[in-house]
């Protein structure tokens, strides 16, 4: 047994600390027995999060072949290598060992991904044992230890807090709480959420103030982190919609070009011509079929939307994740420093029932202010968020809080007190009170008018003016002067306020036609009123509490209609994208804490904070934002969408290419004629058509518009109806120009070598003349012009010189089997190339008039 509790799942945060000391058997005051302490490692293992182990190198290397394209692509190289095409092989091999590598590397995301979560654990802890403290390595911890924690200190395990003093701990990274937690030693209800249970703490959080005794309740895989790193290890990891779609395109097109190929050998067999002169023909046919390009035009156009997401703060660790952005329908979103500032700032103070700007209380609050300055143990980079937020309103103010202590120094302190949720300091003989309003206001008999003079403390007006703060999502702390009678001094109100990026950023979102949903573990008036301010619809707000007790019938249903949730934990995070997927939606989650992994594993796209974000949540993530911003998302998402569209483009444009060369071929074998272009020119039209044309489609800028369309349907497959209707109609027009010009140099004369030539010309001259087309797909390039290109004129000169050289040089003569030509083939060849464009253009512009109508019922 790895780890575990001494009694099971009990719920230790609902009972005393009496009664956990006895179901745990120790004495508090001395701690276990160092005999008791081995004989419990023994039976319950060390304190540590083990990661299973996953498959080994070799296997996930192997695995990353076993994919129908892949294996298309081993039969271009085979067949490219039986016919001399060597360094093009070469190419394909390379091709194929790129993706397994790429691929092997995403393998291991997950492993990474738990292996950051056991080094959350700290190394060693401070323990009572046999009545002593001592050091020991956290592994050898056990349920039933006795531990000291300080500031600065990571809790070593879960534990019941038997003892506290000032001590606060940083969740967060368990939680998603926005400030440190409190600590006491109080019950808490047994239903209550791991954010709410103030008496305990648990292993891989921080302590950031003050000191506290614990009992162990639970070590390793038993804790809360533990819990975590099972989900991460058990969550399935779903493929992206590109990977599916290509798996599925790769299929089909695997089984047609066997099909094709086998009925045309048939065909020929039986039409009377030689097995072995079939089988040259079939295999010209495959060649010409098979896309050898695609695998690295995906890699390619992928690997640039990589670096143009890396230009907006979004670094892609899992290459797939760029195009899986551009098709997401929904993203949950965290709250605290994606789209807040993750910073608590004073936004309003109060005194005598009255709301005062920030901007205005320099004058009728001065020393509500200047309380805040002195009750403080604050620096302005360094302390309590709350602290320094009141260091930053008097700065706002207009006020210099080190000359104010320095006027007036601290000669005695109340610390802060859990019990009474107050602090109190004297300077100069003067004592200022800070804390909980009900608390501070209770001391008080008389409050200050804002701008001077004192009345009687309405404390009817007190508590309106507290509900109205704390019903916009803010922190309420109230100040007092005690000497020589108390008064208060008025209210300071503070929040983590919106970052106006994101407010913009989810606005754009929503009119792209994504939804945006928030999740965090804060409060659930605190999330209500930062979605308010962002722009959500913040009607209701589902909490972890309500989640769990919903009927599963209506579990999806819910979740698909509310787009706030609060206090909820990691699994309901994890169950929260499991309904979204079983409604057909692409998922994006955001997160920074360990708590957020197993669900940054399980959506579509994981998307993790690299500023504030833990290591365990980067390494489950796909992509991780350089500046925690929710604008970086809309910007990638951006991003996205014209990566797919580049993707788009260039299987519209290639694969009319390969199945015009098939058809060119098939033509011939039902003809019984001569093949127009054999296999070494189909291959080196593929080779440099694909690199030099094609893949300047990467490099295509985002078409104007792109955030204004809604997301396209999860289900829509990569080859689509419309798709297919272009393929064919360039299909057609390739054939009938390549196959016309070299009948038509053939009657007029020509060898057959040149009149290859001018049908080999007469391909490229088509191919890049629908390139140019297909700058935009669904409207006319002239009127959707995506903008000015250098890749693109590039990649047409390129081609240009490397047809001359084709045509005209005597040894790629030899090597191609081609010969040089005359004026009339190169004119065939740009009329054809001229005609070519006109028809697709004038597709486009009919087929849009058309679709319009029939969206109008016309």
């Amino acid at each position: 047994m790895n780890a575990g509790t001494a009694t099971g799942t009990t719920e230790y945060h609902a009972l005393p600390v009496a009664a956990v000391a006895e179901r745990l058997g120790v004495d508090p005051a001395r701690g276990l027995s160092s005999a008791e302490a081995d004989a419990r490692l023994a039976r319950f293992g060390g304190n540590v999060v083990r990661v299973p182990a996953g498959p080994g190198p070799v296997r996930r290397l192997l695995a990353q072949f076993h994919d129908p394209l892949i294996y298309v692509l081993l039969l271009a190289g085979v067949v490219t290598w039986v016919f001399g095409g060597h360094v093009d092989a070469g190419v394909i091999a390379g091709v194929v060992l790129l993706n397994a590598v790429v691929g092997f590397v995403q393998e291991s995301r997950a492993q990474r991904a738990l292996e950051a979560l056991s080094k959350m654990v700290p190394v060693t802890a401070t323990v009572v044992r046999d009545g002593l403290p001592q050091r020991v390595p956290a592994a050898r911890l056990v349920p039933g230890d006795v531990v000291e924690l300080t500031a600065g200190d990571r809790v070593p395990a879960d534990v019941r807090l038997a003892e506290v003093h000032l001590a606060e701990v940083d969740e967060s990274a368990l939680t998603g709480e926005s400030v440190p937690v409190v600590k006491a030693t109080g019950l808490v209800p047994p239903s209550a959420v791991v954010a709410d249970r103030t008496g305990s703490g648990y292993s891989g959080t921080l302590v950031t103030r003050g000191q506290a005794r614990g009992l162990v309740t639970a070590t390793g895989g038993a804790t809360q982190l533990g819990g975590i790193q099972h989900l991460v290890a058990t969550a399935q990891v779903v493929e992206t919609p590109l990977t599916r779609k290509l798996a599925r395109f790769s299929r089909q097109l695997s089984v047609v070009i066997v099909a094709v190929s086998a009925t045309a050998f048939v065909l020929g067999v039986v039409r009377g011509t030689p097995a072995p002169e079939m089988f040259t023909a079939v295999v010209a046919l495959a060649v010409g079929a098979i896309p050898e390009g695609l695998p690295a035009a995906v890699a390619i156009v992928l690997a640039i939307g990589v670096v143009r997401m890396s230009r907006r703060g979004a670094i892609v660790r899992h290459l797939p994740a760029v195009e899986t952005l551009g098709g997401t329908t929904v993203i949950c979103t965290d709250k605290t420093g994606t789209l807040t500032r993750n910073r608590m700032t004073v936004t309003t103070l109060a005194a005598a029932g009255e709301l005062i700007s920030l901007a205005d209380s320099a004058k009728s609050l001065r020393e509500c202010l200047i309380a805040g300055v002195l009750c403080n143990d604050a620096q302005l980079d360094e302390g309590d968020p709350t602290e320094i937020a009141l260091l930053g309103s008097a700065i706002e103010a207009g006020l210099d809080p080190e000359a104010i202590r320095a006027a007036a120094p601290r000669t005695d302190t109340v610390p802060f007190e859990s019990e009474t949720r107050t602090m109190t300091t004297v300077h100069n003989g003067i004592s200022y009170l800070k804390g909980a309003v009900e608390e501070v206001a209770a001391r008080c008999e008389t409050e200050l008018l804002p701008g001077g003079g004192e009345r009687p403390l309405d404390r009817d007006a007190l508590d309106r003016l507290q509900e109205t703060l704390t019903a916009r999502g803010l922190r309420v702390l109230a100040f007092a002067r005690l000497t020589p009678v108390p008064v208060l001094l008025g209210l300071q109100a503070m929040h983590d306020p919106p970052r106006p990026e994101a407010v913009t950023a989810v606005a754009a979102c929503r009119s792209a036609g994504i939804d945006v949903k928030m999740i965090t573990g804060d409060h659930a008036g605190t999330a209500r009123a930062v979605a308010g301010e962002v722009g959500l619809a913040s009607g209701r707000v589902l909490t972890g509490a309500e989640l769990a007790a919903l009927p599963a019938a209506e579990f999806d249903e819910t979740v698909a209609a509310t787009q706030v949730f609060a206090r909820v934990s990691p699994g309901q995070k994890l169950d929260l994208v499991r309904a979204l997927q079983r409604g057909g939606h692409v998922v994006a989650m955001t997160g920074d804490g360990v708590n957020d992994a197993p669900a940054l594993r399980r959506a579509d796209i994981g998307v993790a904070m690299g500023a504030g974000g833990t290591d365990a949540a980067r390494q489950a993530a796909d992509m991780v934002l350089t500046s925690d911003d929710f604008a970086s998302i809309e910007a990638a998402v951006r991003v996205g969408r014209g990566v797919f569209d580049n993707l788009r483009k260039f299987i519209a444009w290639t694969l009319p290419a390969n199945i015009g060369e098939g058809m060119v071929v098939l033509v011939a074998i039902l003809l019984g004629a001569t093949l127009p272009i054999v296999p070494v020119q189909i291959l080196w039209i593929n080779m440099t058509t694909a690199v030099f044309l094609g893949l300047t489609m990467a490099f295509e800028p985002t078409e104007h518009g792109v955030m204004a369309r809604p997301p396209r349907p999860p289900e829509r497959p990569l080859f689509t109806a419309s798709l297919l209707r272009r393929v064919v109609l360039v299909s057609v027009l390739l054939v009938v120009a390549a196959f016309g010009a070299y009948r038509l140099q053939l009657g007029f004369g020509a060898s057959l070598a040149e009149a290859r030539t001018t049908a080999i010309n007469v391909f490229v001259g088509v191919q890049a003349a629908y390139l140019l087309s297909c700058r935009s797909l669904d409207r006319p390039v002239v009127r959707a012009w995506p903008g000015h290109s250098r890749m693109f004129l590039l990649g047409l000169g390129l081609t240009a010189g490397l047809q001359l050289l084709l045509t005209y040089l005597p040894v790629m003569n030899t090597w191609f089997h081609t010969a040089p030509v005359g004026v009339v083939s190169w004119l065939w060849v740009a009329g054809a190339a001229v005609v070519a464009f006109a028809v697709v253009e004038a597709d486009k512009l009919l087929w849009s008039r058309y679709t319009v109508k029939a969206s109008r019922g016309v």
